[in-house]
């Protein structure tokens, strides 16, 4: 389920923003080392595997979390609410509770962030 406030549609950057929190969480572009033996094992026994509910190439997403680091520099709130909201998946509510703002002054903050992001990643769509 995609978060939507009031039921209003994400906009692009807001929806990448939240594909980019679910590639972050599932740790896509994150190399990893896995023995012979374990992937022996692995295959050997049927695994279940969590179907993927992200769409993000790792180059979007690594473009995503250049700006969240950038954004992260230049504003240490903004970005943090960014990451939280978008990267953790923190609810709302919570991300406010956490700098002692409302809800609502959260979610100004957020959609701020996301303008920011917006710009800095607007060459990339252009080349696109």
């Amino acid at each position: 389920m995609i978060r939507k406030p009031a039921g209003r549609p994400l906009g692009d950057t807001e929806y990448l923003l939240e594909q980019w929190g679910w590639w972050r969480m599932d740790g896509a572009g994150v190399p990893n080392y896995i023995s012979p033996t374990f992937a022996l094992m692995r295959q050997a026994m049927p695994q279940v595997s969590a179907s993927k509910s992200y769409c993000i190439t790792d180059e979007w997403a690594g473009a995503i979390d250049n700006a969240v680091a950038r954004l992260s520099h230049r504003d240490r709130q903004m970005g943090d609410i960014i990451w939280l909201y978008y990267g953790a998946k923190w609810p709302m509510v919570r991300v406010g509770k956490h700098y002692g703002i409302s809800e609502g002054k959260a979610r100004e903050l957020a959609r701020a962030g996301a303008a920011w992001i917006d710009c800095a990643v607007n060459s990339m769509r252009q080349a696109a």
